[in-house]
């Protein structure tokens, strides 16, 4: 008969060899904590309005079809960080799927046209990072989602600023591990690249973000590296400090999606400097983006249960062709150029904070990051930058705008900078009792 401790030392020993190993950053890159460098193979998994990760039956069904189509990676959009998601998390562990959740909530998000940071945001911030840091698969954490979309919204810019180095400084006082904070932008070329600079610019990297990411619907049909404007995109971070990846792509027009970016983004002229990509999204919804169905639409008014919007949001997922296909197939075939951390020596400095701009850029360099309970007044703000540039950290009254909902912010439509085309997580979202609606859709923008 073995001994407790031979029977408690073999548990330990298998938890430690089954265990996931965890993603930090060094430089601008990605590795995990054996020493390899890590590129983001994921979709966009937002089943649901509230959480996808508490329903384990579901989480495993998933799972292992994601598994199939070479993913390794998941991004949730919304969370209940009171809900118990250790079996979903496990479950995704297991298939080598880590996890990117955005931090704010339907009602907590920072908005570009009344930007505020304060508690009660921080405070939700903070218990989604209390329960998601208990896993190893959780791979970033995003404090915002497209709240820049013009360049008069680039006054909020240090209030995500401000929220990634108190989401930091909070995860480091609870001395959690180092996982990455970051930001998802919206892929507007008016913005580009004043906003990925500022969020990584400063000599304090404890201001800065630990990542910078991008939703981009540019590559759409028979396309190329020039043509698509990847190449442009491209050049503006070749000298980028922190790692950059894309946090949503998959234009869906013309139809069928053939992926062919993949190619591109894992390959020798975007590899060196990005860090992956994750596919606009798992699920079929009105807009036609999923890689997944769980059953035929029926009508948008049907109150079956688990079904919102006319679809059908459990059940076994069966993938949709040619797309789920298509982009398995290119991920099958691609392994990008990679480095080993102890062979790797970050050479990059943080970029130059850009200046103000009238119009297009409405943020004074490096200016002082507002502190936590400060609202932006634009008033106060169009004085200073009449006569010293200055904006954007002024303090005001303090209401934080909570009529609307949206997995992004503002709830404008977002453009693309060569296919003009909405990011299509930027949609409006009601608020009901006891129900939350999600209304997905994309946007023309002329």
């Amino acid at each position: 008969m073995r001994s407790s401790l031979s029977i408690a030392c073999g548990i330990a020993f298998a938890a430690v060899a089954s265990a996931i190993p965890t993603i930090s950053v060094k430089g601008s890159k990605f590795f995990t904590s054996d020493g390899n460098q890590y590129f983001v193979r994921g979709v966009a998994y937002q089943l649901v309005p509230d959480d996808p990760l508490v329903d384990n039956t579901q989480c495993q069904l998933d799972a292992s079809l994601m598994k199939t189509l070479g993913a390794n990676a998941i991004r949730v959009y919304h969370v209940d960080p009171e809900a118990d998601h250790q079996d979903c998390m496990k479950t995704f562990a297991d298939a080598g799927i880590y996890l990117f959740v955005d931090l704010d909530t339907f009602t907590t998000q920072i908005e570009q046209d009344t930007p505020a940071w304060n508690q009660t945001q921080f405070d939700a911030f903070a218990k989604v990072m209390d329960e998601f840091q208990q896993f190893d698969n959780t791979a970033g954490f995003f404090v915002g989602n497209e709240v820049l979309t013009t360049g008069n919204g680039s006054v909020a810019a240090p209030y995500v600023k401000a929220a990634a180095r108190d989401m930091k400084a909070y995860r480091n006082s609870k001395n959690y591990r180092n996982i990455p904070v970051g930001y998802s932008a919206a892929d507007i070329s008016s913005l580009r690249p004043n906003l990925q600079n500022y969020l990584a610019c400063g000599t304090n990297s404890s201001d800065a973000l630990d990542f910078f990411s991008l939703n981009a619907y540019e590559w759409c049909g028979e396309s190329s590296y020039q043509v698509s404007g990847y190449e442009q995109l491209t050049q503006n971070i070749t000298d980028y400090n922190i790692p950059i990846f894309f946090s949503e792509v998959g234009c869906n027009t013309p139809k069928p999606r053939t992926f062919d970016d993949q190619a591109a983004i894992f390959g020798p002229e975007m590899s060196p400097y990005w860090s992956g990509v994750i596919i606009y999204e798992w699920i079929q919804e009105t807009n036609d983006y999923g890689l997944v169905s769980y059953g035929p639409e029926v009508a948008a008014t049907a109150t079956q249960a688990n079904v919102v919007d006319g679809f059908t949001r459990t059940g076994n997922p069966t993938p949709i062709s040619p797309d789920f296909y298509n982009l398995s197939n290119q991920w099958k075939t691609l392994t990008p150029s990679s480095v080993s951390e102890a062979a790797y020596t970050p050479s990059n400095s943080a970029p130059a904070c850009p200046a103000y701009t009238s119009g297009a850029w409405e943020v004074s360099g490096n200016v002082a990051l507002p502190t936590i309970g400060q609202t932006y007044d634009a008033q106060a703000a169009s004085g200073a930058s009449s006569t010293s540039g200055a904006t954007g950290t002024q303090t005001s009254s303090g209401s934080h705008s909570t009529g609307s909902a949206t997995r992004s912010s503002s709830g404008t439509a977002a453009t693309a900078s060569h296919t003009g085309m909405a990011s299509p997580s930027r949609q409006i979202a009601g608020m009901g009792v006891g129900l939350v609606t999600v209304m997905l859709g994309f946007i023309w923008w002329l």
